[in-house]
């Protein structure tokens, strides 16, 4: 006997519809699972054997064959363990047809989405969020999950998410006899969002008003910095303040972000939305698939983790040169595609890069305290790990000098991240009213027609820009990237138009020479 049964498959972020048939005949008994399954989805056969049989069902000792279809699909890990289970049982008429997928009995009407145990409980599956929001762009009105992925499921409006914990109660929801309630989730999603508590504040860095202040530019612009300085400056600790002083997600954000974590598998059972902006700062030593994503089958990097977010690179030049090159086309395009043989794979990666370096090998070239025992060369090879092109995306370069005694041991508070918050939440409103009805966010991500239409300059900074770009030798990204920092010091300003102290500030933050 045939059955059908509906479930998901995830490629990049997106979900695909796999149709799970399971065909039932004679001869001697045996389970065969094809259309391309990985080695999660092989294994599924020992699990479902063992979960019908715990789960008071009989597992028909026939031959059962089940096509994951397309056959020409990829079918990755074990989310479909529950439709498979089910349409074995369906096949075996154990579970009535009509119930479990719909009114009419058609296939497409539920997804079953779930990894099973041995005793028949359902386990967290990785991936329910962009699987539940492909079903309900294709009009799928209902899905089972995982009683622990409800939560995540619920994020998707307007359709049905049925709790389930363990395959009998599913059975007897199927036969009408204990229906599973849908689950209904309590409150909006970012209800708890402004409660988030930062392990990091700016009043815990004495001194360096000048990279506090470079920061809240960057915050309010999303623009990328370099931070150059001796050791224990503070470079690391300011970096960390950083989400402290963004913005709040806002929802659309946030379910970007945790669609993301959701194909990562890095959700928090107890958190199914990610409610604060991601702070992702990997180690030197990070492969170039571990930064940008890939493998075999591409999953997330960390610089799609850091999306919505902040990417630390922290000691930036012993990274490797054939790494930090692969950050250019994120820089510029705010995604990273990823090719293979099997296909290609886009994921977003629209994040605010806080890097940090020594100006030397030992650190100290710039220390007016302690000597530097580095050569010319030494300093000019280490700084060459930076290439111009990588640099020039960066919009501020600022100096973090030595912490005076004085400076550390003073007593007096200084001004804390929710005050420079809230300076930072009045100039990103002031660019989403700028930015109303397209997909610009904030100043950093504007085109090169938007610089023509919102960072037009008055004529006292005219010969000021136009010396600089002369003296600094500017090129065309770099002059827009200043134009584009002067607008954010005007937005935080609260002036309509740039001025001269404005284009004056940013072009400060610019690199000079060498980049110590």
């Amino acid at each position: 006997m045939l059955a059908k049964a509906c479930s998901c498959a995830v490629i990049g972020l997106d979900g695909a519809l796999v149709e799970v048939e399971v065909d039932i005949g004679h001869g001697l008994p045996a389970f065969s699972i094809v259309g391309l399954p990985d080695a999660a989805v092989t294994e599924a056969k020992e699990r479902v054997r063992a979960a019908i049989k715990n789960s008071g069902a009989i597992f028909p000792m026939r031959r059962i064959t089940v096509n994951l279809a397309p056959a020409d699909l990829r079918k990755a890990g074990p989310a479909y363990d529950l439709p498979i289970a089910i349409a074995i049982l369906m096949a075996s008429e154990q579970a009535p047809f009509a119930s479990a997928v719909g009114t009419t009995g058609e296939a497409g009407e539920a997804l079953f989405l779930g990894e099973l145990s041995l005793d028949g409980s359902l386990r967290h599956t990785h991936g329910i969020l962009p699987m539940v929001a492909l079903a309900r762009d294709r009009g799928i009105p209902a899905v089972y999950v995982p009683a622990m992925d409800a939560a995540e499921a619920a994020l998707v409006e307007d359709i049905a998410v049925y709790p389930v914990e363990h395959l009998a109660q599913l059975v007897a929801h199927l036969r009408g006899e204990q229906p599973i309630a849908p689950y209904i989730p309590d409150g909006s999603p970012l209800d708890s969002g402004d409660d988030t508590i930062y392990p990091y504040d700016l009043a815990d860095v004495r001194g360096q008003e000048h990279v506090k202040r470079a920061l809240e530019v960057a915050a309010s612009g999303g623009h990328n910095m370099l931070m150059v300085g001796p050791p224990g400056s503070g470079k690391t600790l300011l970096a960390r303040t950083v989400p402290s002083i963004l913005p709040p997600l806002s929802l659309n954000e946030a379910l970007e972000v945790t669609r993301l974590y959701s194909v990562s598998g890095m959700l928090s059972a107890d958190r199914p939305l990610v409610t604060s902006r991601p702070f992702r700062a990997p180690h030197h030593t990070t492969s170039h698939a571990g930064l940008v994503g890939g493998g075999r089958w591409p999953r997330p990097g960390e610089i799609s983790l850091a999306h919505r977010g902040v990417l630390f690179l922290d000691e930036l030049p012993e990274f490797g040169q054939n790494v930090l090159e692969v950050l250019r086309q994120p820089l510029e395009d705010h995604i990273v595609t990823i090719s293979r043989a099997q296909g290609t794979v886009t994921f977003p990666a629209n994040f605010v890069l806080i890097a940090a370096m020594n100006p030397c090998p030992c650190g100290y070239a710039t220390d007016p305290v302690r000597e530097c025992t580095c050569s010319a060369s030494t300093i000019t090879r280490y700084q060459k790990r930076l290439s111009g092109p990588l640099l020039d995306r960066i919009d501020i370069h600022v100096e973090v000098p030595r912490v005076e005694y004085e400076k550390l041991t003073n007593r007096q508070e200084g001004e804390r991240s929710a005050a420079v918050r809230a300076r930072v939440n009045a100039a990103r409103a002031v660019q989403a009213q700028r930015f109303a009805g397209t997909s610009i966010t904030c100043n950093a991500e504007m085109g090169p027609a938007e610089v023509r239409a919102h960072c037009e300059v008055d004529a006292a900074a005219q010969p000021i820009l136009r010396a600089a770009t002369q003296r600094l030798q500017l090129s065309a990204r770099a002059f827009h990237r200043v134009l584009k920092l002067a607008r954010t010091i005007a937005d935080l300003a609260g002036s309509e138009t740039i001025t001269a102290s404005h284009v004056a500030e940013a072009l400060q933050y610019r690199a000079r020479g060498d980049v110590g």
